[in-house]
């Protein structure tokens, strides 16, 4: 290479976080994550829609709704951790154009078999981008403080995204056809495109050697197998092979997955970092604060629709609270952190979301809004709590050069965490809920077995019983749920109380200053000129 050309490489690599460009980065990295967040919720409103244009089977349904997360939840690990090999601006670039040319093809998807596959498309450009996101902020942000900054404005940004879905969805379609839906993605994607190249920083690991195909390959088999048998689980299916199958398969493909990287002289995931007591404290807060979290979608989809009789716009409005308190949680989380530390920070997340789930048990078969509004507030501002400061103390514990497998590893024990929450909790409430339902007077046997399935099941039963047996059915249908709500309110509850002891083992005091190298960075070249002198290489 002439000298020349070595200079000018050199110019063009500069310290992470130099200036003022680290914040000019942290609001690309949050628009990618809006993106990304929104299209999780957007489809929500536009079922109806979706299900009256293309008419999908049942089958084809749940696998619109689900395979988004699915795909996304399975190859986070692959995609993380070829990033650390190839360069994180890399794969969030070629996600922003797969998530691109895949919401064209939702929008104008003309079969329910075509609709299925774009969106198992968008999951794959989410599964580059989520992990991507939260890499490159790690490595543009070497001081801890700044850096828990950055990380409570991503995760408000993240909350924003997943309340705004719907309620864009909503507006959406009451102005266009269904597909405008996942249309509004691309012109996004077309500005990101460009500004991510211009302005992102390109970073990998130094010493992570080539990547391991067939370990990526056992990640994401294993992780599919897994979470589609645990959605299984969550929706009733524990006795069907298309459960035990893909979940046993599942479980077998992630014991090889864990044995070859123990084995490899070049792990993907380096295992050693589960021996951290950080590291492995918050990856099992953040499952815990899923897995006893997921009780908030029975109140936001079924007791404020189907028991209280809000509608969607009604029942966003309610959750709107929710979202405001999180959005303070993170933004005021940083301060948070550095005054109380990771402990005591965590600790009391997870000890507040109990007080707001116990709260809730105070739900009954009538309106209470005061009651709602305070559960909620509580609620966001504790759950925010708590996944800021893990997710803060697991990415600042990871090694640098090992930045995407560690931020893959934390957004897969989130949907895994959400996914045994549902199988978990979901078996809690049928097993609360179906019983009251069994001696209901006037309501033959095989009704009350069918409606003990869901309240909303139970509803349609007493519509075509009528008379007395109809009213008595649901009345004692909602009465039923409302004693499962509770008895789930209050299991999850425990769960968090389990949260907060596990939290005891992170450390006091927030370690905050630079941290040693391990990631190479190289930010694109300024437009205006610099000295003629290059710059070495430099690590974050």
């Amino acid at each position: 290479m002439s000298g020349t050309t070595t200079a000018a490489v050199g110019r063009h690599r500069r310290a992470a976080g130099a200036g003022a460009d680290r914040w000019v980065v942290l609001v690309v990295l949050c628009v990618s994550l809006l993106l990304v967040a929104l299209d999780a919720t957007v489809l929500h409103v536009a079922v109806p829609a979706v299900t009256e244009d293309l008419r999908p089977g049942a089958v084809e349904l749940l696998w619109i709704v689900d395979v988004y997360p699915l795909v996304c939840a399975s190859l986070l690990i692959l995609f993380g951790t070829l990033g650390d090999r190839i360069g994180r601006r890399r794969v969030l670039l070629l996600g922003y154009g797969l998530f691109g040319i895949a919401s064209a093809l939702a929008a104008f998807a003309w079969s329910a078999p075509m609709l299925v596959l774009a969106r198992a498309l968008l999951g794959a450009g989410g599964a580059m981008i989520m992990p991507a996101t939260l890499s490159i902020l790690r490595q543009v942000f070497p001081d801890r403080r700044e850096r828990a900054l950055a990380i409570g404005v991503w995760s408000a940004v993240a909350a924003v995204g997943a309340a705004v879905g719907p309620l864009l969805g909503g507006f959406l379609l009451e102005h266009f056809w269904w597909g405008s839906v996942f249309l509004v993605n691309i012109p996004l994607m077309l500005v990101s495109l460009p500004v991510g190249r211009m302005l992102l920083p390109e970073s990998r690991g130094t010493d992570g050697g080539p990547w391991d195909v067939t370990g990526a390959l056992l990640a994401a088999g294993g992780l599919f197998g897994t979470v589609l048998g645990v959605k299984r689980l969550g929706g009733g299916e524990a006795a069907s092979p298309l459960t035990v199958l893909p979940l046993l398969a599942g479980v077998a493909l992630l014991f090889l997955f864990v044995r070859r990287q123990r084995r490899h002289p070049h792990p993907l995931v380096e295992l050693r970092m589960f021996t951290r007591p950080a590291f492995g404290t918050s990856v099992g807060c953040i499952v815990l604060a899923m897995l006893a979290l997921v009780g908030l979608e029975l109140v936001a989809a079924q007791y404020l629709q189907l028991v209280l009789g809000l509608s969607p716009l009604q029942t966003g409005l309610r959750l709107l609270p929710l979202t405001v308190a999180a959005m303070a949680a993170g933004l005021a989380g940083a301060r948070v952190l550095r005054r109380f530390g990771p402990r005591r920070m965590v600790c009391a997340g997870f000890c507040l979301t109990a007080a707001a789930v116990l709260t809730l048990t105070a739900m009954g078969g009538t309106d209470d809004p005061p009651l709602l509004l305070a559960g909620f507030v509580l609620l966001g501002f504790g759950l925010e709590t708590t996944l800021f400061g893990a997710y803060e103390s697991m990415l600042s514990e990871a090694p640098a050069g090992q930045a995407g497998g560690a931020a893959a590893i934390g957004e897969t024990s989130y949907q895994l965490g959400a996914g045994i929450g549902i199988a978990l909790l979901g078996s809690v409430m049928n097993a609360a809920y179906a019983p009251g339902l069994r001696s209901v007077p006037g309501v033959p046997r095989s009704a009350a077995d069918a409606a003990g399935h869901s309240l909303g099941e139970a509803y349609e039963v007493s519509g075509r019983l009528g008379g007395g047996a109809g009213a008595a059915l649901r009345r004692a249908a909602r009465d039923s749920f409302v004693h499962g709500l509770h008895v789930t309110l209050l299991v999850s509850a425990g769960l968090l109380l389990l949260g907060a002891v596990l939290a005891l083992r992170l450390p006091w005091v927030m370690q905050c200053g630079e941290e040693p190298g391990g990631a190479e960075v190289e930010l694109p070249a300024p437009r205006e000129a610099e000295p003629a002198a290059g710059k070495p290489r430099v690590t974050a």
